[in-house]
């Protein structure tokens, strides 16, 4: 009767969804521009960190488009409430890693934390439930006390490398002896010039012996 009075939609396009269908319809499921630098052997996530720190693997499930399917979702997980997406592509892409030695080897699961104003202004972070999906997958610890941020900015989508890195965006670590000698794999929703992701790993990577590695829903 509740699904008769308020259908699921997908989130996508915005159609009823049948039973079988959670999140996405198969239309716009075959529509979304996969990434998944975990399964083709892309080097394209890594790529973008070259120089500035050290990662083992890095991995995006999806290609962020402008005006598109990807636009739709992202939005919906950020602005609009639907946090069941970030459960969605969690556990879509925890599914994949569990059987790739290079996640095999992760530690924990730490999400890029909101700042609690903002975290108490949306009620959620978007990254949380791709982030535990992807532990409960890997059968590790999902870590959002560790990395803490202090800072309070806005959006950082779009913004230049420059200006982002140069921004009042401040992480701290807690708890950081339980990092010496793991493997954290760093979660995050969308990565555009790594600027945000940069910021954290420097933090989480101050012990020599802690190693990172780096996965997101999409990719700019």
């Amino acid at each position: 009767m509740l699904n008769l009075l308020f259908p699921k939609v997908c989130q996508g396009c915005k159609m009823v969804l049948s039973k079988e269908e959670n999140i996405l319809c198969v239309s716009c499921r075959h529509k979304l521009p996969l990434a998944s630098h975990h399964t083709t052997g892309s080097h394209g996530m890594k790529d973008i960190f070259y120089g500035r720190f050290k990662v083992e693997a890095a991995t995006a499930l999806i290609y962020f488009q402008k005006k598109g399917i990807t636009q739709e979702l992202l939005h919906n997980l950020k602005y609009r409430g639907k946090k069941e997406i970030s459960y969605f592509f969690g556990k879509w892409l925890g599914n994949e890693l569990a059987d790739i030695e290079d996640y095999k080897s992760c530690d924990m699961v730490i999400p890029v934390p909101l700042h609690k104003q903002k975290l108490k202004k949306r009620g959620y972070n978007q990254v949380e439930g791709f982030g535990k999906e992807i532990a409960n997958a890997l059968e590790i610890p999902y870590r959002d006390d560790i990395l803490i941020k202090v800072s309070k900015t806005g959006s950082q989508v779009f913004k230049q490398r420059f200006t982002r890195f140069n921004s009042e965006e401040i992480f701290t670590v807690q708890h950081a002896d339980e990092l010496v000698g793991k493997h954290i794999l760093l979660v995050d929703d969308i990565v555009t010039t790594g600027a945000t992701l940069e910021n954290c790993a420097l933090k989480l990577l101050k012990n020599p012996s802690t190693k990172l590695s780096i996965a997101t829903i999409a990719v700019a």
